[in-house]
């Protein structure tokens, strides 16, 4: 499934709900579904600055294809993580690169997160590209 097909599912998902409270709920239950986050990997070096509660994102390399863990101390946060790993995790970072964040208007989220969520929803995003930016240019240089 590539990151378009992705979203579109991902669209389809939160099209059956009616309003925004039901929206959250759903976010906050995609959080609970996250696999658990290793504490050894609860440092500085993973940690995302600008998010208003505590975000920690590690990537590794398997195959070509970025492996993205994550958490967060806050459930809203950990539902976006959750959708940022559905859409961003297991894919190779051309196809990272390639591939528009359009879910974020599209769902909304834009809109209703507030301020300082929204901050760190883009911070979290800016990081993974940033990680497929720098794997990418790493195999370049091999």
């Amino acid at each position: 499934m590539s990151i378009g097909q992705a979203q579109a599912e991902l669209l389809d998902e939160f099209s059956i709900f009616d309003n925004w409270m039901d929206r959250y709920q759903y976010i906050i239950d995609m959080g609970r579904q996250l696999p658990e986050y290793p504490e050894q990997d609860r440092v500085a070096k993973y940690k995302i600055e600008g998010c208003q509660s505590n975000v920690w994102l590690r990537a590794t390399e398997e195959a070509g294809r970025l492996r993205f863990r994550a958490t967060s101390d806050a459930a809203i946060v950990s539902g976006l993580i959750a959708i940022l790993m559905r859409i961003y995790d297991g894919r190779e970072p051309d196809e990272i690169l390639e591939g528009e964040p359009r879910f974020l208007a599209e769902l909304g989220l834009d809109k209703h997160l507030s301020p300082t969520r929204s901050n760190g929803l883009h911070a979290m995003i800016e990081r993974i590209y940033a990680i497929a930016r720098e794997t990418r240019g790493n195999r370049a240089v091999h």
